[in-house]
């Protein structure tokens, strides 16, 4: 394990994958860092659905995201063919979810960089995850009662590199 700084100042996202599949000590590492992720009042509400790259669902899900998007044929999937896709779900009626969700998948991307693996934070299904196959999307990833989609992360190995985005601290940050 390295520095938590180094894999911050290193990290981006990773928009192409190896097919080199994740060892099982890489994926339950990675799942274990979403884990012991703080949540609000402890309510440890965040679920975790794990895919392979090519299950059926993702398909899917790609699917109706460019049905929504009016998207006829894109170059890559959503998840860049990455190995494996995790799904975080919440409870729909905890108003700090989303918030539990983004830490967590920030812990996961955090440790995959630490560990050598790309990741991608996914966003762009919250539509299809959160439209008109909101159930039957909720239902086939076997989500628990009363949660839904918050975010995703894909995982893999690194095919392609890309800088960490640039900022500008001056105009992001004020000091009182």
């Amino acid at each position: 394990m390295g520095n938590v700084i180094e894999a911050i100042k290193k990290r981006s996202s990773t928009r192409g994958y190896t097919t080199e599949p994740l060892t099982d000590d890489e994926l339950n590492t990675l799942i274990h860092a979403g884990l012991q992720a703080p949540t609000a009042a402890n309510k440890q509400e965040i679920h975790f659905t794990v895919l392979a790259g090519d299950n059926p669902l993702l398909a899917e899900l790609e699917k109706e995201k460019n049905r929504l998007r009016g998207i006829t044929d894109a170059p890559h999937n959503f998840y860049y063919e990455a190995p494996v896709v995790v799904i975080l779900s919440a409870d729909s009626e905890y108003k700090w979810s989303a918030l539990d969700a983004g830490i967590a998948v920030e812990n996961m991307a955090l440790a995959a960089e630490d560990l050598g693996l790309g990741n991608l934070i996914i966003g762009c299904i919250y539509d299809a995850m959160r439209g008109e196959k909101k159930a039957y999307f909720s239902h086939a990833l076997q989500f628990p009662e009363n949660y839904e989609y918050e975010i995703a992360i894909a995982f893999g190995h690194k095919a392609v590199t890309k800088e960490p985005h640039t900022y500008d601290a001056d105009a992001q940050v004020t000091y009182l």
